[in-house]
């Protein structure tokens, strides 16, 4: 039988935001959820991850495949897909030939983002299974690490974005101007739709993910800067730390108390 999956806490919280507009760019707007960001939240992937599927802690949250945002992912996934060696990828044989399927949801969105991952034996077909000689987890990531490349040139980017969820609308202000905005904040439950509740379990609400000596902020500063270009990162990561300092940011409950993350001062023009 297995065991309860980790405990979380409610959706439902205060948080700190903080808006910013981009100094690379006056037409772009950065909204961030800083209580997230400077949450002591690290992916425990084989270091007690539970999984979204009951009975399937080793899957992580491979379980269901990846869907692709657009064109620009699938191509750069393909061209991942072309590298990986068979020490890489357990599943080389049988997913070479086909590693793609569309959904078969009826509530399916057509052209690139109905493609997904191909799930093979109840998980995606790039996760690595225990006992491969190469190790667990997602070959592509692991290609990655080994060609000394970061993750997010590799794998899809809903992969490589989680738990970071960024939404983008263009927004007309009252004086007529017009200014494209980019929220960041946290993936929780919701953030996978109505079936995100139906989850085993989802680490971003779980105090057991949050154990990280530094702030999100710092360990997902690769992931923070292609989401929202080098400039608009640096003035996030400035004004996070900035509030620590103040200790005006909200907390997130699944983090520990007092939240014991530090945010590592950085020289000018470093």
């Amino acid at each position: 039988m297995w065991n309860e999956p980790p405990e979380e806490v409610a959706l439902d919280f205060a948080r700190e935001w903080v808006e910013f507009p981009d100094p690379a760019d006056p037409e772009h707007v950065v909204r961030a959820d800083l209580t997230w960001l400077t949450s002591a939240w690290t992916c425990i992937f084989g270091r007690g991850c539970a999984g979204v599927v009951e009975g399937r802690p080793d899957d992580g949250c491979c379980s269901h495949g990846a869907f692709f945002t657009d064109e620009d992912d699938l191509h750069r996934v393909t061209a991942a897909v072309a590298d990986l060696a068979d020490e890489d990828w357990q599943l080389a044989a049988v997913g070479r030939g086909a590693w793609t399927e569309e959904d078969s949801a009826d509530d399916a969105e057509e052209g690139v983002r109905s493609l997904r991952t191909r799930v093979v034996d109840g998980a995606c077909v790039f996760l690595n299974r225990p006992g491969f000689a190469g190790g667990t987890g997602c070959a592509l990531h692991r290609m990655a690490l080994r060609e000394g490349l970061h993750p997010v040139t590799t794998k899809p980017d809903v992969c490589w974005q989680l738990p970071i969820r960024r939404e983008q609308e263009h927004v007309e202000r009252p004086d007529g101007t017009r200014v494209l905005v980019s929220t960041v904040g946290e993936f929780d439950r919701r953030g996978w739709g109505p079936g995100g509740h139906d989850l085993h379990w989802w680490c971003t609400g779980s105090p057991a993910a949050h154990v990280a000596p530094e702030p999100l902020v710092d360990t997902y500063a690769a992931e923070l800067t292609t989401l929202l270009g080098g400039p608009a990162y640096a003035e996030l990561r400035r004004l996070a730390q900035l509030r620590l300092d103040q200790g005006l940011v909200a907390p997130h409950p699944a983090s520990p108390r007092p939240v014991p993350v530090e945010l590592h001062r950085r020289r000018p023009g470093s």
